[in-house]
């Protein structure tokens, strides 16, 4: 077998493992998806596991990335070409929340993987990126304190997508909250 070909297995092999994981995150939450239960349910040897992902801990990241990938794939579509500002605002809070219900294991990344060390540092990157990225928004709106502003709606967004995960799907008053955080009240 060429390099090429066992190179394309292992991808395979590995983006095997992450949806499942992504699929069983959603059924058991990460505290109770061991590996188990991961290698049973994607048909693979538990040595074919520890070849992709050193410990349970690295799979748990690549979940966490993987799924961010998606979201940043996603938004960067959706506002492709729009100015910074309110409406660029809206349309990224919407496009992750249109994320997240479509990955419903996402609610076990947003909220157990806040306690696991591996984790952290990540959602702490990701998190400062997103701070980065969105404080032109507030700059553009006017906002006397643009970063801190960011970072409180990022927590906004994050916080609403695990009300409408809760809740089982999309919540007009939960987007329309949104919405009103950036106008201020009618």
């Amino acid at each position: 077998m060429s390099t090429g070909v066992r190179q394309q297995r292992a991808a395979a092999t590995r983006k095997q493992l992450i949806a499942t994981g992504l699929a069983l995150a959603e059924r058991t939450g990460l505290a109770d998806m061991s590996v188990n239960l991961v290698v049973a349910e994607a048909g693979v040897a538990k040595g074919t596991f520890f070849h992709h992902f050193g410990d349970r801990s690295e799979f748990l990241l690549a979940l966490h990335t993987e799924f961010h990938d998606r979201v940043f794939a996603e938004i960067e579509r959706t506002i492709a070409g729009m100015p910074p500002g309110r409406d660029r605002l809206l349309a990224v809070a919407n496009a992750y929340l249109d994320e997240c219900l479509r990955h419903r294991g996402v609610r076990a990344l947003l909220l157990e993987a806040r306690v696991d060390p591996a984790i952290l540092g990540a959602i702490a990157a990701r998190n400062k990126l997103v701070i980065q990225l969105s404080s032109p928004d507030f700059a553009a709106m006017g906002w006397a304190h643009v970063e801190p502003s960011a970072a409180m709606w990022n927590s906004a967004v994050v916080e609403a997508a695990i009300l409408e995960l809760d809740a089982g799907g999309h919540r007009q008053e939960v987007r329309a909250a949104l919405e009103q955080f950036l106008r201020g009240p009618k």
